[in-house]
């Protein structure tokens, strides 16, 4: 499948994270041009129980309902294979976008041929996406999100990993490396997996300078014991060990 040349599939899985889920889609809505960047929104509900299908359905949004819970992976790979786009966007619940960020990470993306996937930088990100741009409230945060895109316009680095709260891709990537790995399911470290198989298969990855977006941050996570969480990165990041025989510590640096 080629895809609809120009357009981007935006998929968001959500686990009762309604009011999330709202707030990023207007966002999307509001900062995003369909004339100059068409795009179309797959909301995958992770068997939610507060009405997001429901919501979806009246807001005229693709959403595709699991049954219960199966992870950020096993929800990202059920939108990939529903999208229709040319271009391909994992995007948590929990991100605000700006002002020209999809147009300006598309030109990143499609500016040469070996370029596979890229990303935004943030207020809250692990590695070298972080960034400290000073914001006390959203309006202040698209106020300075406006300044970077002009002020960084068209800057980007070379990275060995992406994280995967937003992340644009080529559907040749895709159709190259296939999706992303549910062993690691509910979810930590499917991006790295993801990001080292497309290096492998010839793909760099840039991030954008000029595209600054709002994380609030490991939003489904928080919900959890953070004894239990630490348990799933620990036991993900073996998985990530022995599938590849190496610490991701060593490969995100």
């Amino acid at each position: 499948m080629r895809g609809i040349k120009g357009m981007t599939s935006i998929i968001i899985p959500s686990y009762n994270g309604l009011p999330l889920l709202e707030d990023a889609v207007a966002a999307i809505r509001r900062y995003t041009d369909p004339q100059e960047t068409p795009y179309e929104l797959i909301v995958v509900d992770n068997g939610s129980t507060d009405g997001t299908c429901r919501w979806c359905v009246r807001e005229g949004i693709t959403c595709l309902s699991l049954a219960q819970n199966k992870g950020f992976p096993f929800a990202c790979n059920r939108g990939l294979r529903a999208a229709v786009g040319e271009f391909l966007l994992l995007l948590n619940n929990d991100v605000t976008v700006s002002a020209g960020w999809l147009s300006a990470m598309q030109r990143t993306l499609t500016f040469r041929e070996d370029i596979g996937m890229v990303g935004p930088v943030s207020n809250y990100v692990s590695g070298r996406q972080q960034v400290e741009y000073a914001f006390a409230t959203m309006e202040e945060f698209h106020g300075r999100a406006a300044e970077v895109l002009v002020k960084e316009a068209k800057r980007s680095e070379s990275m060995m990993r992406l994280v995967g709260f937003c992340m644009l891709f080529k559907r040749s990537l895709y159709e190259r490396i296939g999706e992303l790995d549910e062993r690691f399911s509910p979810g930590h470290y499917e991006d790295d997996d993801y990001c080292l198989r497309a290096r492998m298969h010839g793909f760099n990855l840039l991030m954008c300078r000029d595209v600054f977006v709002h994380h609030r941050g490991s939003a489904s996570f928080k919900r959890s014991n953070p004894v239990e969480v630490q348990r799933l990165v620990e036991r993900n990041r073996q998985h990530f060990i022995s599938k590849w025989k190496v610490d991701p510590a060593n490969f995100m640096h």
